[in-house]
């Protein structure tokens, strides 16, 4: 089945949201599962039947509608995180482990995805099944972005602010490359999507961990309020735009 594209373009803003909301992820998901003591799996649980309902939403659009695209993207952020949780804490896999079983089932969702639609296009999606391909891989991809993040902020001996800095600068390195090379476009979109979700996860953690962990305290009740404004006035500052483009 066919349908009209229904994903945004690939904008400057397109990334402020989604490093916005991927730290809120971080922040969101923490705040259930740590701060309210729901725990991982139950957490899991919850924001997984979420999801399916954003999803639902998404999926029976006909054109991009940002509400429901990036209510999407939160919703994929905040399950990654408690999920990646679960699965490095609750089951005992570890951070590395964890990371390198998530990043082996993205390429293997990729893989599929290109086998059976023949192309990994994250701009023109017109089938029902590329978008399920889509958005499987986005919350594989913010799963393990929270894995890898966690990683470098606690194993690997950098701590929240260094995490943050090594993926900043990696995502530098995405953007270099895509203003003056000709590296695959939608290669780099995966890099650059799979790397702002551990600098979000870094940034979330600096943001609410304790000062003696190498965090600034906020909390997350404090930093998820302050993240979630931040995202609905970006949110809808790209729904009147939509409306304002479709109105003849």
């Amino acid at each position: 089945m066919n349908t009209k594209n229904k994903l945004p373009e690939l904008l400057l803003v397109f990334w402020v949201i989604k490093i916005c909301a991927t730290t809120l992820g971080e922040t969101g998901g923490d705040l259930l599962s740590m701060t309210l003591n729901i725990g991982y799996t139950y957490t899991s649980l919850i924001l997984l039947a979420v999801f399916l309902f954003s999803l639902i939403l998404q999926m029976s659009a006909t054109t991009y509608e940002p509400l429901k695209y990036w209510f999407v993207i939160l919703c994929t952020s905040t399950a990654g995180t408690t999920m990646s949780d679960f699965i490095d804490r609750t089951l005992g896999i570890g951070y590395a482990t964890g990371s390198l079983i998530l990043a082996t089932l993205l390429v293997v969702v990729l893989a599929i995805w290109q086998f059976t639609e023949k192309s990994l296009s994250v701009t023109d999606v017109h089938s029902r099944r590329a978008e399920a391909f889509y958005w499987g891989a986005i919350l594989v991809s913010n799963t393990l972005g929270t894995a890898l993040g966690d990683y470098l902020a606690d194993d690997s001996g950098l701590g929240f602010a260094g995490g943050a800095l090594l993926i900043g600068s990696g995502i530098a390195v995405v953007v270099a490359l895509y203003r003056f090379t000709s590296v695959s476009r939608v290669v780099l979109f995966w890099i650059a999507f799979v790397l702002t979700r551990p600098f979000g996860a870094t940034f979330g953690d600096l943001m609410t961990k304790p000062i003696e962990k190498g965090g600034l305290n906020l909390g997350t009740v404090g930093s998820s309020a302050v993240l979630f404004t931040i995202l609905v006035v970006l949110v809808f500052r790209e729904h009147r735009k939509v409306i304002k483009e479709s109105t003849p």
